[in-house]
Order: C-alpha cells, then structure tokens, then sequence
C-alpha cells in the first residue's frame, strides 16, 4: 500500500529524463563528445585567426610551389569541413532522414585532409634528407597505403542511431575500421622518426642544445602530430561503446584531424627560404658526387649583410668570401659568395635564432652553416690559381662595392 500511495503522489520529483527534451537529455558520451567538438571549432577558429598575417605574406610570394599550394588548401579546407559538420551536429531541427544521406561528409573529407597533410610530410622529409630516393620512396610507399586504406573505410561508416535533434555523427560499423586513421599514424610516425633522426645527426655538423635543435627544426611540430593521433587510436582500439547509439571512439577523430592540419601548416611556414622542392634544411647540406667523381663538392646557406659606409666613399663596402671547389677536371666550379661585413665577430653566427620566409624562423642574416662532409681548404692566389691545385675548396677573400647605396644618396 505504502508502495502504490507513494508512486501517485502528486509531490514526488518527476525524472528530468521524462522532461527534458532529447537534444539536451544526452548520454554522457553523446555529452562529452559535443563538448569537445566545441573545443575542436575553439582550435580551428583560433588557428585561423592566428595564422592570417603570416597566411597573407606567404600569399604574395610569386612562386607557387607544391607546399604553397597544400598550404592554402589547408588553410580554406579544414575550417569549411569541420564548420559544416558542426552545423549537422548541433542543429536540432536535423533529422535522421537528413542525416542518413550527409553522414559520410565527414569520413571523406577528413580522408582528403589527412591526405594533403601527409603529402605535406613526405614533400618536407624528402627534401631533409636531400632528396634522398629510399626516403622518397618509403614515405611516398606509406602515402599511396594511407589513400588506398582510408578510400575502401569510408564504405563501412553508419549514421550513429540517435534520437531526432541529438545531431547527426558518423561512426564505424566494426572496429576493424580503425585501420583508417592507422594508416595515416604510420605516415606521421615515420616523419616524425625521421624528422628527428636528421636533427640528431646535424648536431655532428653544428653542436646544438636539444631545446633549440626541437625549435629550430620543428620536431614540436611533428612530435604534436603523431601525439595526437596516437591518442586517437587510443580511442579507436582500447575503449569500448556500451552500445549501439554511443560514438565514444569518434570524440577524438574531429580534435585530431583539425591538429593535425594546424601543425602541418606550421611546418610549412617554418621552412626556411623558398618552398621550392620542399624547402631547405637549416644544416644543409650533404655532398653529392660530382661527374669526374669527385665528391669534395660543398653548399653553403648564406645571406647578405650590410656593412657600415666607409667615410669619403662611393657606397657600402663589404669584405666577400668565395668558396668554391678547387681540381678534379671537368668545367669550372659553382662559386658561392658570402658576404661578411661585420658578421665575423657576431655572436649571432654560433646561435640560431631568427625568422622564416614568411615570418617565422629561420636563420640569421649573416648566418654561415657548415657543411656535413670534410674538405680540406686552400688558400689560393686570386690572380695566380692554376689548374694544378689540390683538390679541395678554394677560398678568395674580395671586396664588394654597393654603388646602390650612393646613387640613392645622390
């Protein structure tokens, strides 16, 4: 009797279950995965906001190259994507009729990102390794696997069965189809192993603290990408739905993917000079055997700096080293002018530290890296260089004259 009396009672608190509408009585999964959805829009808006100024000076660079074209693709692709799905998530009024025919709007579009992305990282980590064709061949292996796998998953997606106004989510129908973001972490597992591997064997060239070596090659960069999407295949592998209308591995799918476009843009405006061919590496640079087969060949980066105007003279005076390699035969030798002003005693020349193309990093100007490869160097007469000296690097110290600088006075 006590039983009955209290279910009719007229006081008791009704369930917030049985009143609440179904777009706000969601599962704690359903919950938490909206949640961060709204931390995933924070990113991309940030990101795009932050980025625009240096978006704006990379635009009006003249060359077009692969990385600046992957960049500005990038930049418009991935806030588009995920604002559309966050309309079809969020909007109440969304049925489920609706959402049978847009759910692999997602699945697809991320496919194409994580695509782009990882051309972004085989384009970079071939050009560090001085457009080595095993890299090539490796990352370009894993690439072509990444496309192929992420392609044939897209078939095997369902709309999650919500209630009507609980928001549109495309899940996998079995767990097997997690190999679609496997295969992208194995292309960002190799990039950032090789990324680091040529960091670590540049410090035999330039010794450098581990803090600075991270900065100065990006391996935050890479370290971010593979991180957040071995979290992701945390999700995807390890925790299990309780049940059919629970999307719990895909919280995480949205945050990755929109990370990892942010952080391989960055990696594109941390190159240093032109993007051509993937840009240049900050120690570079190998030798590579010349056609008599002599491989005593050298490349330096460097950039002019202006000196200080000599008193009663015409302009700007600069003291200019010429490096270039002496002997072997064959026709005559690439020159590399190095201007060095009052460089010399600059302590930025032991440090790096300075900006990019686009203003970010890049060396300083001034700056002379060494190269990978010893050779032996000989000073050699400027007037008297004959075809019989020593194999090795001729080094010829001249003067420049900036005449530029006078006629704009005068």
């Amino acid at each position: 009797m006590s039983n009955s009396s209290d279910s009719s009672d007229p006081n008791a608190v009704p369930d917030l279950s049985d009143i609440l509408p179904p777009y706000l009585n969601l599962p704690p999964h359903l919950s938490a995965h909206k949640y961060f959805f709204v931390c995933t829009l924070t990113v991309a808006a940030w990101d795009t906001l932050v980025l625009s100024p240096r978006t704006w000076r990379l635009l009006r660079t003249r060359e077009w190259p692969a990385l600046k074209i992957l960049f500005h693709f990038l930049r418009v692709f991935m806030p588009v994507e995920f604002t559309i799905v966050g309309v079809a998530f969020f909007d109440t009024k969304w049925s489920q009729a609706q959402c049978s025919h847009f759910f692999l709007f997602e699945p697809i579009c991320t496919a194409i990102l994580l695509a782009a992305c990882s051309l972004v990282h085989v384009i970079r980590i071939h050009a560090i390794y001085d457009k080595s064709r095993n890299v090539l061949f490796g990352m370009g292996g894993l690439l072509a696997l990444q496309v192929v796998v992420t392609a044939i998953c897209c078939g095997f997606y369902r709309s999650t069965p919500l209630e009507e106004g609980q928001g549109c989510i495309a899940e996998p129908k079995a767990n097997w189809v997690g190999i679609y973001w496997l295969s992208a972490t194995l292309t960002y597992s190799a990039s950032f192993f090789l990324a680091v591997r040529r960091s670590l064997r540049s410090l035999q060239v330039k010794p450098l603290s581990y803090w600075k070596l991270m900065l100065r090659d990006g391996l935050n960069l890479y370290g971010a990408v593979w991180l957040v999407n071995m979290v992701n295949m945390l999700f995807w592998f390890i925790i299990q739905p309780t049940g059919a209308n629970d999307p719990v591995r895909t919280i995480v799918t949205s945050m990755a993917a929109v990370l990892t476009a942010s952080m391989t843009m960055r990696i594109i405006l941390a190159v240093r000079g032109s993007l051509a061919k993937g840009g240049a590496y900050a120690v570079s640079s190998a030798s590579h055997p010349s056609r008599s087969g002599n491989t005593n060949t050298t490349h330096v980066l460097s950039s002019a700096r202006p000196g200080g105007a000599l008193p009663g003279g015409p302009g700007t005076v600069n003291p200019v080293l010429s490096l270039g390699r002496v002997g072997g035969g064959g026709a005559d030798p690439a020159m590399y002018a190095v201007p060095l002003g009052a460089a010399a005693g600059d302590k930025a020349a032991a440090d790096w530290d300075g900006k990019s193309s686009v203003g970010g990093r890049d060396q300083k100007e001034g700056d002379i890296f060494p190269v990978e490869s010893p050779v032996s160097a000989v000073v050699v007469d400027h007037h008297h260089a004959d075809a019989a000296a020593p194999d090795g690097v001729r080094v010829t110290v001249e003067s420049e004259t900036d005449f530029g600088a006078y006629r704009e006075k005068n």
